[in-house]
C-alpha cells in the first residue's frame, strides 16, 4: 500500500539544513522501527517549507496504530520525534496536535 502525506518545515534555512542533514543520515533505531512496523520504503520530498511523504507499506504488518503506540514507548523514537519537532511545523490543514495528514488522491495514470 503507498501512502501520500503532507507537513510544513519552519521557515529557516538554518533549520531546514539541519532538518535535511539529520535525514541524510536517519538513526539505526527510527530505520529498525519503521520495518518493524511494515514500512517498506519511504521518500521525503521538499519545495520551499512544505514536504510530501510517499510511504510504502506491507498490507500484513502495517498497523499506524500500532506503529504510533510503539513509537510513544520508545525512548529513542520519542526522541527522534521531540528532535525533528524543533524544524516541523504542521500545515495549515493539519489538525491540532497531529503532525503529519494524509493527502487525497486526485489524480492517477
Amino acid at each position: 500500500m503507498r501512502y501520500c502525506l503532507a507537513l510544513d518545515l519552519k521557515d529557516d534555512p538554518v533549520l531546514i539544513a539541519q532538518y535535511e542533514a539529520h535525514h541524510r543520515s536517519i538513526w539505526p533505531e527510527v530505520r529498525t522501527h519503521l520495518h518493524a512496523h511494515g514500512v517498506t520504503g519511504m521518500e521525503i520530498y521538499r519545495l520551499g517549507t512544505r514536504m510530501v511523504m510517499l510511504m510504502e507499506t506491507d498490507d500484513v504488518s502495517y498497523d499506524a496504530e500500532a506503529m504510533e503506540l510503539a513509537a510513544r514507548s520508545n525512548p529513542k523514537i520519542r526522541e527522534w520525534e521531540e528532535l525533528m519537532w524543533k524544524f516541523q511545523a504542521p500545515t495549515p490543514w493539519t489538525p491540532a496536535g497531529e503532525k503529519w495528514v494524509g493527502m487525497d488522491r486526485i489524480f492517477e495514470l
